[in-house]
């Protein structure tokens, strides 16, 4: 069976990294350099993420300063940061110089506000207004993530001049499919695509083949939203405009990408409360403290959970059966509640749950709930029954498990709403919140109507 491309691809930068370090090892830097020189600027970005924070300096000291920008603008914000505390503003604005407006922002964002300051009156005019139109928005907005440079022109002109005017560029800004339209207030009226430029003829006008029924992206509009529409309309670029349509630049879809990346570390690696730029090869002083805090949410949580058991320390005393039984409960829950938790997180990260569908969804989940409450709750009871020879243990594990899984289900849908309500963060909050709310009304659930039958 063949591998994977992917697996190639991390089998080939292992070995990089395995023949760089050899390099280093033996003290030949030239050879580091040779075999840094024939890499493109993503793979270099790879391997020094790939490495701890000493090797990293090195091997950036060893990078052809052509490439420093581009590999910069490819690394994470927290190995970033940690490059760019080892330079003077003059080396930033070298290395930042031939970057796009959006990604040099991305980097300053990085700087403390002196720091940045500094850059930009030490960038040229024309560069500095670029780069402080894109810091003017959020980071998480379209116009935090555009590009200031485009090509546009007006409506009323021939093909012929079109191309002409085209000519005189040096070089087109990338991922060039479409020239924007825009009249001479230079509000955005439409697109012209390259393929009907170059294969319409020229004597016709730009307004006879323009396209207008492009709506324009709002600069304000979260970066999420902006990687919805890329997805569902399969975009390559598209212009974004203030309130009153006037173009302001444009989007790529590498940097939507970006955010389709990001977006998925933030998920995955908020489910273990952790920072979605947690660097793998961070120092033990960096990483420790981050972790602290939410291991001490934990443990709270957990607290809670043992007070609610040692509630009905008497009745565990009496039917040593229970504390056998008694993790079952909470498991069976908090596993049915995590499964509702993840649809519908991932429901209103694609933007599929909001009001007029969530009563649905919910009703959905607590029929799922039910059932699998009944079926499973009635394996258990006869497992319990057989076990331990009781019929009181097999209808009290029954009862306690229909609760806690209906109780999981419902507490998996609302959770996430409620979060988001309060302006907290579902993939971070939401697995801690339904794990209390399982583990509670499990052992409560349990061990009380334990209480009521053998009292």
């Amino acid at each position: 069976m063949p591998k994977p491309a992917n697996a190639d691809i991390n089998f080939r930068a292992q070995n990089q990294l395995g023949e760089l370090y050899a390099a280093l090892d033996s003290g030949t830097g030239r050879e580091v350099q040779r075999m840094l020189a024939s890499l493109s600027p993503p793979s270099i970005a790879q391997l020094l993420e790939s490495s701890p924070p000493r090797i990293r300096q090195v091997l950036w000291k060893l990078i052809d300063r052509e490439v420093e920008g581009e590999v910069l603008q490819e690394l994470p914000d927290e190995v970033q940061s940690q490059i760019l505390s080892t330079m003077d503003t003059e080396e930033m604005v070298a290395v930042m110089e031939g970057l796009d407006a959006d990604d040099v922002a991305d980097i300053l964002q990085q700087l403390p506000d002196r720091v940045m300051a500094e850059v930009l009156s030490a960038m040229s005019e024309r560069d500095r207004q670029r780069v402080e139109s894109v810091l003017s928005y959020d980071e998480e907005t379209a116009g935090g993530l555009m590009d200031t440079e485009i090509v546009s022109v007006r409506p009323n002109l021939h093909l012929d001049v079109v191309l002409r005017y085209l000519r005189r560029h040096e070089q087109l800004p990338e991922s060039t499919d479409n020239i924007f339209v825009v009249n001479r207030k230079d509000r955005f009226i439409g697109l012209l695509p390259l393929t009907k430029l170059l294969t319409t003829d020229p004597s016709v006008t730009v307004r006879e083949i323009m396209v207008t029924d492009i709506e324009p992206i709002p600069a304000d509009m979260p970066d999420d939203e902006v990687a919805r529409l890329f997805a569902k309309y399969d975009w390559i670029t598209a212009p974004v405009v203030d309130d009153k349509r006037h173009l302001l630049g444009r989007i790529t879809i590498d940097d939507v990408v970006d955010v389709i990346r990001e977006d998925a570390d933030h998920s995955l690696m908020s489910l273990a409360g952790l920072d979605e730029e947690e660097d793998t090869f961070a120092t033990v002083r960096r990483t420790a403290p981050r972790r602290a805090i939410w291991l001490g949410i934990n443990l709270l949580t957990a607290l809670l959970a043992s007070w609610v058991i040692n509630l009905f320390q008497g009745t565990i005393d009496k039917v040593v059966a229970l504390a056998v039984l008694m993790p079952i409960v909470a498991s069976m829950g908090g596993v049915a509640g995590s499964q509702t938790l993840t649809v519908v997180i991932r429901g209103m990260a694609l933007g599929q749950v909001g009001r007029s569908n969530l009563r649905w969804l919910l009703s959905r989940e607590l029929g799922s709930g039910a059932l699998n409450a009944m079926l499973w709750s009635a394996v258990m009871g006869a497992i319990a029954a057989l076990w331990f020879g009781d019929p009181r243990i097999a209808w009290i594990i029954i009862a306690a498990m229909v609760i806690n899984l209906i109780t999981a289900a419902l507490a998996g849908a609302i959770l996430p709403v409620a979060l988001r309500a309060m302006r907290i963060d579902p993939a971070l909050a939401g697995g801690v919140a339904l794990t209390t709310v399982t583990d509670v009304v499990g052992f409560m659930s349990f061990l009380g109507l334990a209480t009521i039958f053998f009292a």
